[in-house]
């Protein structure tokens, strides 16, 4: 078997590290359980392109349980949890290329090693996977019945391919599951931004400014968990609704020039590219600490923060200060990358148990109507999403009312009125 990770010998720790995640994630175990039994993947060819994570690592056990072939890759080159790699490599057999810290040239060599098996279906976490295949191994592309998508920036850049009619699958966005983006995005990225922040610098979150750039469901969770910690949270968008909605619940709203001026603490969140740049970089105040929790390291225009910096040192781990001609001093943390996956482990089982249902689930119905969809981007079936809730609270314990026959007749109704 084919593979590239950092060290075999980090494999107890990940096996360990993969079953503690198991504990909160009840309903891709019950899937796991019902692939294990039925065996409705058997034969097809996975190619994954996702954070290496314990979470992931239990989707992958699931899905080849299920009788599936897995190649998987990481989706940026510092979210990967190297003794997770090793696990599923010597434990479950299990096909990695993923290094933490890897380089570029590497992090692609490795997507085009997962891409070596000529999958069926494709799951990526940012459509780097499915760039590359439609770029440069267009070969590949007759055996695709369908893909998945998990990211924001990903379904941006895959509906872009759908518009341009360059998309040569169907893709089904994961990431617009409400099952997804309300918790994971909400609850998982607001939760683990604060934690990648918290064990990159220590800094005490109480009293202090914490300027997020978006307010979509991430920029909500992150601004949710600031305030919680005591922060004074600002909030910077080009969307009015969503500015309007951020006043209404309650944080100031500004333009970024001028919460540059003020922030002691900056997160993006937008899925777009030099969100913070010179004229931000210039405002901040000495000690101002940068961090990005979009999917790509371009929120942060970081070329020009070094064009503008006299000199760059390693001051923590996963802390770089750079140091203005001026002479103040801005911190980027995680290299520009994903903080709450660079600098910690990313978000916790509970949600990751939805989202990556929602995967197992895709999967299978790719695998089942892929060949009868169009090259479009499509939103995961409503019946997947009302189940994986309906498991979730089953799983919680948690029971909900039912609506009798004469409350469902008159909600299809119209001829009933005062």
């Amino acid at each position: 078997m084919d593979y590239d990770v950092k060290d075999l010998k980090l494999a107890e720790k990940g096996k360990l590290k993969m079953e503690w995640a198991a504990r909160f994630m009840p309903v891709l175990n019950s899937i796991e359980e019902k692939f294990s039994r039925e065996k409705p993947l058997k034969g097809i060819r996975i190619s994954a392109c996702l954070h290496v994570t314990s979470e992931t690592g239990n989707l992958m056990k699931a899905l080849k349980r299920g009788g599936a072939e897995i190649a998987l890759t990481a989706s940026n080159p510092l979210s990967t949890q190297d003794e997770v790699a090793a696990a599923l490599v010597k434990h479950d057999n299990i096909p990695v290329f993923a290094i933490k810290g890897e380089d570029n040239k590497t992090y692609y060599k490795h997507i085009n090693q997962a891409l070596d098996q000529k999958p069926q279906i494709t799951m990526d976490d940012g459509a780097d996977l499915v760039s590359t295949l439609h770029s440069q191994r267009k070969n590949l592309l007759e055996y695709v019945i369908g893909g998945t998508e998990e990211t924001t920036t990903g379904v941006i850049r895959l509906k872009s391919m759908a518009r341009n009619k360059v998309l040569r699958y169907p893709i089904i966005a994961v990431n617009d599951a409400n099952t997804k983006h309300l918790f994971d995005n909400r609850y998982g990225t607001g939760q683990s931004t604060i934690d990648g922040i918290l064990r990159a610098t220590n800094i005490l979150l109480a009293g202090i400014n914490f300027v997020i750039a978006g307010y979509g469901w991430c920029g909500r969770g992150i601004a949710m968990r600031a305030e919680g910690q005591g922060s004074k949270v600002i909030i910077c968008e080009v969307d009015p609704l969503r500015a309007l909605e951020a006043v209404m619940d309650g944080f100031q709203v500004m333009p970024l020039t001028e919460a540059a001026k003020i922030g002691d603490v900056f997160v993006t969140a937008t899925g777009d590219r030099d969100v913070i740049n010179r004229a931000h970089f210039s405002r901040m105040k000495d000690g101002a600490v940068v961090a990005n929790s979009g999917h790509f390291n371009v929120e942060i225009d970081i070329p020009t923060l070094a064009k503008m910096s006299q000199k760059k040192r390693k001051i923590r781990d996963f802390v770089e200060e750079y140091s203005l001609k001026n002479g103040r001093k801005i911190y980027l943390l995680a290299e520009g990358r994903l903080v709450n996956l660079s600098a910690a482990e990313g978000h916790p089982a509970t949600v990751m148990d939805m989202s990556f249902a929602n995967q197992a689930l895709s999967v299978l119905y790719l695998n089942k109507k892929g060949k009868s969809l169009q090259n479009e981007v499509y939103a995961v079936p409503e019946k997947i999403d009302n189940e994986i809730a309906r498991l979730k609270l089953k799983a919680l314990g948690i029971k909900i009312d039912r609506l009798t026959p004469e409350q469902k007749k008159y909600l299809t109704s119209w001829q009933e009125g005062t």
